[in-house]
């Protein structure tokens, strides 16, 4: 599952598009950590996220915790309903 990228001015523009779970977190860590540090700031659009488990939370909060150290400010938007349960789930307002 690929990552779409894309810049404008200073920020990453990087959207999920279906599972963020076990089966798919490696993938996307792969092809998302080392984008951190690339631009100023990032959004990570999770509206079209469709399952999410423990394994995506994982990497959400790898991806909060990494990004001020690459030097890049991270935001989540774009919720969906699946990240808005699982994080409501954990009592995370990531």
């Amino acid at each position: 599952m690929p990552l779409l990228y894309e810049t404008q001015d200073d920020t990453a523009q990087v959207s999920i598009d279906g599972e963020l779970t076990i089966y798919t977190a490696a993938e996307l860590a792969a092809q998302l950590l080392p984008c951190l540090g690339n631009m100023p700031r990032m959004t990570l659009d999770l509206s079209q996220v469709t399952e999410m488990d423990g394994a995506g939370l994982q990497l959400l909060l790898m991806a909060l915790r990494e990004a001020p150290k690459a030097g890049t400010e991270l935001t989540l938007t774009g919720r969906s309903k699946a990240v808005t349960d699982t994080l409501e789930l954990c009592s995370l307002q990531a």
